[in-house]
């Protein structure tokens, strides 16, 4: 094909699209860039099953691709947007030149278990709206502390709270997907991530801010992965 393959990214949760904005304007420049909202996420409709898994989701976004005719794509991914991206290129390789994934979700079993109990509650609207107070806390928390709700000084991030206008923004992103957010949570909690890491065959970049709580897993994620470099950015690189 003519000039640099169309550049396919998909965001982390519980975010849309938005989260993105930046990165598609600046890619957009030089490549044909597409960002669509995640499956139950933003304006994306919901998954069907009560359980999707990773592959369901990875299947999801192939079926876009056909759609607008995408043979061959780079795929950039954030945190479960990384994990749906590994999906996508165990299953199609000959569809991935490459792949960035921008903080991967690695966890040990136990941890795994423990926020497939506790990360992602079902939450319904109230009478009293004490759903939107959950999601503020959920998400004023999301940036304090990893896990969120375990808030103690062991898992505090020893950041500053996100500015009050983005945790607005992000709290109204969740509000949207409230009914079903879990589901994409829950999958990532499930993945067998590192059995398939070495499963992936594509030229892999894993990458992540010191300020993502997911930048631990940057060098063990890229040691799993055959064909992989790594970098994790320090905090003054903003």
């Amino acid at each position: 094909t003519d000039g640099p393959l169309p550049l396919y990214m998909m965001h982390a949760g519980p975010g849309s699209s938005k989260g993105l904005t930046g990165l598609v304007a600046a890619f957009g420049e030089t490549r044909r860039s597409i960002a669509p909202d995640t499956l139950g996420f933003g304006e994306s409709v919901p998954p069907t099953p009560e359980e999707p898994d990773l592959i369901y989701y990875a299947d999801s976004v192939v079926r876009i691709w056909d759609m607008l005719g995408l043979d061959k794509v780079d795929v950039y991914g954030g945190h479960t947007g990384a994990n749906i991206g590994m999906e996508i290129a165990i299953a199609h390789p000959d569809r991935v030149r490459k792949l960035v994934f921008d903080g991967v979700a690695l966890f040990d079993p136990a941890l795994a278990a423990d926020m497939l109990e506790n990360y992602a509650p079902k939450i319904k609207p109230q009478a009293n709206g004490e759903h939107f107070i959950w999601a503020w806390n959920f998400m004023r928390d999301m940036g304090l502390y990893f896990p969120y709700y375990m808030r103690d000084k062991e898992h505090y991030l020893g950041k500053e709270p996100w500015p009050t206008a983005s945790l607005h923004s992000s709290v109204m992103e969740v509000m949207k997907a409230l009914d079903h957010y879990y589901k994409g949570y829950n999958a990532v909690f499930r993945h067998k991530t590192h059995d398939r890491l070495p499963l992936v065959t594509v030229p892999t970049f894993c990458m992540a801010h010191e300020a993502d709580p997911l930048h631990t897993s940057v060098e063990e994620a890229a040691a799993l992965v055959p064909n992989s470099e790594h970098l994790v950015l320090p905090f003054n690189s903003g």
